[in-house]
């Protein structure tokens, strides 16, 4: 009988971290291994944020930090949701978080019941579902294709809908599709929403700045809805700062509350260092990740038109983040020597063993007809790897 709780036996291992594992591990054999799986920037942290936090650790600002993060940050913060987004949050209505992860996490345990349902767009982020899973809610999913860029509507919206919904969560930029929701139709979504006074919307924008269709669009905005969507953001993304583990959200007083202290009992404050180093960044003008920005729309262009030769791969073209998820279902049923492809899991592992490229099946993100490509890579890079993955693919028959 296992020791171990009902709780972690439960919790699927994320397929982007073990992808990313299963990659090193080959590398330290000697491997040339591509990786496309991780959601990284390959960018440096811009130079002006490392000295902030130099800076910080020569001033000592070491010490614990309050719960929802450092004063003036959350000022900053604050700052920015009305220069960027034109959302009105006070300070006292951010909550800084050791990634914008915990930040979902926070507000997931802080209010989902036991059996209540939180309604999920698929593709969706491998973390939302085992987290509501972690807090006994019932995950209810949406359907998505290619068709129709990966967006549901506002009746698929509705259909979805019980008494036991409490929530939707989605991303915009998302992640794995690149699609991105304009202002009419995130304002369709909320002329639902406002229907139903008991529910809530996780609104994540980590890859708002990786935006190639223009002004980014926040659901927060139509005041009708405000008070019950919490909007979920962090540095990790537009500023290559994944490893300074910076996110945060605006919500409802009585939402940030709660994640303060819930928080408060699992992780208190975040890095003092990283919080400088965020501060600098999020007080920065936004044009300081332009250039990052139209590197990946030039990388999602190039892969596109490479893609267009490997036969029976589908693709759409996203409007943002770095992902490209296209169907390759085109492939199953079909072999090569040991392999037989029955699935998204069976051509990525194909493709990792005969392609040497890592990449992250369908199935983790919860359409299991597509693959997750990452273009966060040189253009030297990803034409390799592209390359790769069509001589791998035209082995198989």
């Amino acid at each position: 009988m296992t020791k171990l709780s009902d709780r972690i036996n439960n919790l699927a291992e994320s397929q982007t971290l073990a992808m990313a594992k299963k990659c090193r591990d080959l590398q330290a054999q000697g491997i040339d291994i591509i990786s496309l799986s991780i959601g990284e920037p390959d960018f440096n942290t811009p130079q002006f944020i490392k000295d902030a936090a130099k800076k910080a650790i020569d001033d000592n600002i070491t010490r614990y930090t309050p719960v929802s993060g450092l004063a003036d940050l959350r000022k900053a913060i604050s700052a920015k949701f009305k220069r960027d987004n034109n959302l009105s949050y006070t300070p006292e209505q951010v909550v800084v978080s050791t990634g914008a992860k915990q930040s979902i996490a926070n507000v997931i345990l802080s209010m989902i019941n036991p059996g209540e349902e939180v309604i999920v767009p698929i593709p969706y982020w491998v973390s939302y579902i085992e987290t509501i899973k972690l807090a006994e809610g019932i995950p209810v999913t949406i359907p998505t294709t290619i068709g129709s860029n990966f967006k549901i509507t506002a009746e698929q919206l509705k259909k979805a809908i019980t008494p036991k919904t409490k929530m939707i969560v989605f991303s915009t930029p998302c992640n794995p599709s690149g699609s991105v929701y304009t202002k009419e139709e995130l304002k369709s979504l909320a002329d639902v929403i406002v229907q139903y006074p008991d529910l809530y919307v996780i609104s994540d924008e980590i890859y708002e700045y990786i935006n190639f269709g223009g002004k980014h669009e926040s659901i927060a905005q139509f005041d009708f809805i405000y008070d019950r969507v919490i909007t979920v953001n962090g540095v990790s993304k537009g500023y290559a700062m994944t490893g300074w583990r910076i996110g945060y959200i605006g919500a409802p007083k009585w939402i940030a509350d709660a994640c303060d202290k819930m928080q408060g009992q699992f992780t208190s404050g975040t890095c003092s260092i990283a919080q400088m180093a965020a501060l600098a960044g999020i007080k920065s003008d936004p044009s300081v990740t332009f250039e990052m920005r139209d590197a990946f729309q030039r990388r999602r262009d190039l892969v596109l038109n490479l893609m267009k030769e490997i036969p029976g791969m589908k693709t759409n073209i996203p409007d943002g983040a770095f992902y490209i998820f296209p169907d390759i279902s085109y492939y199953f049923g079909k072999s090569y020597s040991h392999y037989h492809i029955k699935n998204s899991a069976d051509l990525s592992m194909y493709i990792l063993e005969e392609g040497n490229v890592a990449l992250v099946s369908g199935d983790a993100f919860g359409d299991d007809n597509c693959i997750r490509f990452s273009y966060a890579s040189s253009e030297e890079t990803l034409t390799e790897a592209v390359k790769r993955i069509k001589e791998a693919l035209a082995k198989l028959k």
